[in-house]
Formats: structure tokens, C-alpha cells, sequence
């Protein structure tokens, strides 16, 4: 690596120092500004904003919150959400169905299907049903298996038991459904619904 060595300044670059140098203001006290140097070296003084104001207690992170793991909480259960639903039906009518006291005049099982087809089977029995001027329907979902297998994410037991009300509330089934109800124990219970047709 070569050394710089000290050269002349050329004509052109005297005139540009000198233009440069008329700019500038030169420092009148060097002392004051070596005792600015140090002010801004020194540490800032912690000044409480209000003489009410307390100091803030030692903490560490984590210390205050809550260890306890919240539970899983699926959504309302089958039962308990169509109980919510409003009475579209005589209310006479309803009580006698939910006691079990009604007759169901078609019954669909959906026991062992897949989860397609046990939707075209139900689309074709309720507008079947429908058709035929039936107004109380049976329809078994069956209660579903319990798994073995326990892992981190909750999961339902019985697919079609949570579908089935779902594709009854939706196109081209809503229309002709007047009420869903849990089943009673006599047909049923939680592994069945009645399924209440609206008038031709």
C-alpha cells in the first residue's frame, strides 16, 4: 500500500478552499465547547413528572398471569341449540311431538352412509316426503362414535348428527322444513331428530 505524501494545492483547488473557508465561522471559545462534549456524556437525571407520583414496583414478566390453561369450548351442543329455536308450529302440536306422543309417517336411517351420500338420501326423502303431504318425519342420524384417539384439537363425535340440521336449514330443504327437534327417547333421543313439513 503506497504512502500519501503531502502535495501542493493546484490554482484552481487554492480558489475553492478559499470560497469555502469565507463560509465558515470560526469557533470562538474551543473551552466551551469541550464542556458541552462532556454535559452530553453524562448520565440524564430521572425527574418524577408530579410530587404525588409513586416509584414503580420491581416485576418480573410473567409473573401476575394465569397458568391455568383455558378449556376447550366447543360451540352449543345439538340439543341445546334446537331448543333455542323459535316455535314455527302449532305449539299443542309441538309439545305432543317432543313428548314422543306423535307418530312419525316416514322414517329415513342414515346409519353407515358417507357424508355425500347421506345428503342426496335426505334431499330425496324430506322433498319426497314433502310431496307425498307427510308432515312429521323421522329422521336417525345415530349418536356417532366416540374415538380413542385424544389429540389437541377438539373434535365432535357423530358428522351426520351435526350436517343433518344444517343441509335442513339450507336450499332446496329450507323451504319445505317448518321445524327440527330433538327426537324423544322412545324414537331416538340425541340419535334422531323429527323433522316437521310445512303444508303443500
Amino acid at each position: 500500500m503506497k504512502r500519501r505524501t503531502n502535495r501542493n494545492l493546484s490554482a484552481e483547488e487554492e480558489r475553492l478552499w478559499q470560497r469555502v473557508a469565507k463560509t465558515a465561522t470560526p469557533l470562538e471559545n474551543r473551552s466551551a465547547l469541550a464542556k458541552t462534549d462532556k454535559l452530553k456524556k453524562l448520565p440524564l437525571e430521572t425527574k418524577s413528572h408530579s410530587p404525588n407520583s409513586k416509584p414503580i414496583p420491581q416485576f418480573e414478566i410473567g409473573a401476575t398471569s394465569d397458568t391455568a390453561l383455558p378449556r376447550n369450548n366447543l360451540s352449543k351442543g345439538l340439543a341445546q341449540e334446537l331448543a333455542q329455536q323459535p316455535v314455527q308450529m302449532d305449539r299443542k302440536k309441538f309439545q305432543k311431538m317432543s313428548r314422543g306422543k306423535s307418530s312419525p309417517e316416514g322414517r329415513l336411517d342414515l346409519h353407515g352412509m358417507t357424508v355425500a351420500s347421506a345428503h342426496s338420501a335426505l334431499m330425496r326423502f324430506i322433498l319426497s316426503s314433502h310431496g307425498e303431504g307427510k308432515r312429521l318425519v323421522l329422521v336417525i342420524t345415530g349418536k356417532g362414535r366416540v374415538s380413542d384417539e385424544t389429540g389437541p384439537i377438539p373434535t365432535r363425535t357423530g358428522v351426520l348428527k351435526h350436517q343433518v340440521p344444517q343441509w335442513l336449514s339450507m336450499a332446496p330443504l329450507k323451504p319445505v322444513v317448518l321445524q327440527v327437534a330433538q327426537a324423544h327417547q322412545r324414537h331416538g333421543g340425541s340419535g334422531a331428530l323429527y323433522v316437521y313439513l310445512r303444508r303443500r
